[in-house]
């Protein structure tokens, strides 16, 4: 086994290029899912902490769905290269 091998899914998820990619998939896709749900009261003027919060985990989630979905591709791509290696 090499040691790619043994990456975790912190040392990928906190890779400087998953969390580049995360970065702007979450502001992207955050933004169009917060104006979607909330835009109607943010241009009302009507910003409380719950809505704060709302709209900071509108913006997690495709953050995460990001690092996960990345996570799995360097893993797949680890495990498939191993194997050419091995053949």
């Amino acid at each position: 086994m090499s040691s790619n091998e043994n990456m975790g899914f912190i040392a990928i998820a906190t890779d400087v290029t998953v969390v580049k990619r995360a970065m702007r998939i979450a502001l992207i896709v955050g933004t169009v899912l917060a104006v979607i749900n909330q835009g109607d009261k943010l241009l009302a003027g009507q910003l409380d902490f719950g809505m704060a919060i709302r709209i900071i985990l509108t913006y997690c989630v495709p953050y995460s769905v990001s690092t996960y979905s990345s996570y799995l591709a360097v893993k797949d791509n680890i495990q498939r290269t191993a194997r050419q290696d091995n053949a």
